[in-house]
């Protein structure tokens, strides 16, 4: 699925549901930095849409309890069953060597 959005656009909608979690959690920004060990500044540019280090986003998530956030941005790759299909059949039996002696 393709989202219309830009990157922009999708930057500013998760700084939107960071600041969202953060209030609910009764955080300020400061505290959030803090707790996280990262600049203020990051915490406001994550929160701005702005963009911030990927070790200040995972500290944060971290802090807020949602690092599970992360796991959908890389899902564990699977095969599918047509790849599988059109996968070459692996090997049964290793060739003669040229000059054997078991010929």
């Amino acid at each position: 699925m393709q989202s219309s959005k830009t990157a922009e656009e999708m930057e500013v909608a998760f700084g939107q549901q960071l600041r969202e979690l953060r209030l609910r959690r009764n955080l300020d920004q400061r505290l959030l930095a803090e707790q996280a060990g990262v600049a203020l500044n990051a915490v406001k540019n994550l929160e701005n849409g702005r963009g911030a280090t990927l070790t200040s986003l995972v500290k944060v998530l971290r802090t807020l309890e949602r690092a599970d956030w992360l796991d959908t941005l890389a899902p564990t790759v699977g095969i599918s069953p047509m790849q599988m299909l059109k996968a070459k059949q692996p090997r049964q039996r290793a060739s003669k060597s040229k000059g054997s002696a078991d010929a």
